[in-house]
């Protein structure tokens, strides 16, 4: 079937009534948690694995795409009012948007990011829809040494370019993979660094992971910092609509960040981050009025808001055509797919197309739920912005630890909830990353298990890693990502 009638049988799942109330939930839920500054959308997903085990499959993914996406929205509301980006990704948004705000232009710089969000929203899942069945049909000829070496450049990309250093970014990989090991092996059946917890036998416990390092670290890291003040919030003056010169200005950075952030969302290591500057710096430099950046050019809300929601779709190409997550929140959805006993890649299309065509289709559907959520309400989202830090820190840890036990019952998971929130804190105040971790973490186990294959499909010959044309390809760019800003640098102290 072609992919228009796939996507009307996937509008057909996700204008149920179930699965419509679920994007609605998820739009409104990632909206609120993208205005909580330090709340991001791959700890609520974290947070929400262990209560959306009884959901069905469908309308739980509909409900973390709304998430996703929502969170993308609201992140821009603490940056614009508050000059502090709920999300990484609106870091950009903060320079010019504050400017606005406090010139008094605040309702024009939520109304550019809220349409810029959807605009780019929309027309990054119409390059997803179109996009992700053919790369889908490519990864059927990837061969078992293909896979490694794509897990290689997963490794490598994203330990480089997350985190202020290379050598924290390796070590944080690392410690993913010796977290990716532990259990029995498949091959052997020999327990594997266990230390003799029968609890560690099926290995380290996803779920566990992913809500202690995002959740219980953060809560640690928050309370060990925290100061009782009030961050100034600017209130919104004006109607909510922008003006003729407001919208010729703003048309174009839309177009031009979707076109940026949609490719860099897609590649490993690429985030949100990379894109919305590059769309900054490209705006500023196109821009008729350069003179305003610094003291509040719409365009320099315009451009990143849009690279932001763009990114946050092509995040979904690799993770749903190959199984192979760039970021934070795409490593948990993998969790979160494993979670229900599936493996997102080429076969998913084939055998599960009415999760992949309802996701996609309630794509579009929480663009327009959130376009609705956002213009008019941003009175309201705002007041969020008063609840008191050490309550709202509070619940959320009640709210982990209730969602662990509830899967498990077991205290050996708690105290490991425990000790890896330690660590997650001390990865938070050295600057450790963390999308590392939890991408060795997941993608550990399928890169050993490519290896093993591929090996002994060429009889312990390790020149069966380098025969085929892909996997030279993907060795080659790893082999780039890790030397070619060491000789850059060196290029530059010479010159």
């Amino acid at each position: 079937m072609d992919t228009l009638g796939l996507l009307l049988q996937g509008f057909d799942v996700a204008l149920t009534p179930t699965n419509l109330f679920w994007a609605l939930v998820g739009s409104t839920l990632g909206t609120a948690i993208g205005i909580l500054p330090g709340i991001g959308p791959a700890l609520t997903i974290a947070l929400l694995l262990p209560v959306t085990v009884s959901v069905g499959p469908v309308s739980a993914f509909i409900m973390f795409a709304g998430v996703l996406y929502g969170a993308m929205y609201g992140g821009s509301t603490t940056s614009i009012l508050i000059n502090t980006p709920g999300e990484a990704g609106s870091m950009m948004t903060a320079l010019e948007g504050n400017k606005m705000a406090r010139a008094g232009r605040g309702a024009a710089a939520l109304a550019t990011a809220a349409i810029g969000s959807f605009v780019a929203g929309t027309l990054a899942t119409i390059a997803l829809t179109f996009a992700a069945p053919y790369v889908a049909e490519l990864a059927f000829y990837f061969k078992p040494a293909d896979y490694f070496a794509l897990t290689i450049l997963a490794f490598t990309s994203v330990a480089v370019v997350m985190g202020s250093s290379r050598v924290r970014g390796f070590i944080s990989l690392f410690i993913g993979l010796a977290f990716g090991v532990i259990g029995i092996d498949n091959m052997t059946g020999q327990p594997r660094m266990t230390f003799g917890f029968a609890d560690l036998l099926d290995g380290m416990e996803l779920t566990v992971v992913l809500v202690s390092l995002f959740a219980v670290g953060e809560i640690i890291y928050v309370a060990s910092r925290y100061r009782n003040r009030n961050d100034e919030i600017i209130s919104v003056k004006g109607g909510m609509w922008m003006s003729k010169s407001d919208w010729k200005r703003s048309f174009m950075p839309w177009i031009r960040g979707s076109a940026i952030g949609f490719p860099m969302g897609a590649l490993p290591g690429g985030g949100s981050e990379i894109p919305t500057m590059l769309s900054y710096t490209l705006e500023k430099n196109l821009s008729k009025h350069k003179d305003e950046f610094g003291k509040g050019a719409i365009e320099g809300v315009a451009g990143p808001e849009a690279a932001n929601n763009a990114a946050a779709a092509g995040v979904l190409v690799p993770l749903l055509t190959l199984g192979l997550p760039t970021s934070a929140t795409a490593a948990i959805l993998l969790a979160a797919f494993q979670n229900f006993g599936l493996q997102p890649g080429p076969f998913l299309f084939t055998s599960n197309p009415e999760l992949i065509w309802g996701l996609i289709a309630s794509l579009y559907i929480g663009n327009v739920m959130l376009l609705v959520l956002n213009l008019p309400l941003i009175g309201i989202w705002v007041k969020l912005l008063l609840i008191p830090k050490p309550q709202l820190y509070a619940g959320i840890l009640i709210f982990a630890m209730i969602g662990i036990w509830g899967v498990s019952g077991s205290v050996f998971d708690l105290a490991s909830m425990a000790f890896i929130g330690l660590m997650g804190y001390v990865m938070r105040v050295y600057d450790f990353p963390i999308p590392p971790l939890l991408i060795g973490l997941i993608l550990g186990p399928m890169a050993e298990n490519q290896l093993r294959t591929a090996l002994a499909a060429g009889q312990g010959n390790p020149a069966v890693l380098v025969e085929s044309p892909m996997s030279i390809v993907f060795l080659t760019l790893s082999f780039l990502f890790l030397f070619v800003p060491f000789l850059i640098r060196k290029l530059r102290k010479v010159a």
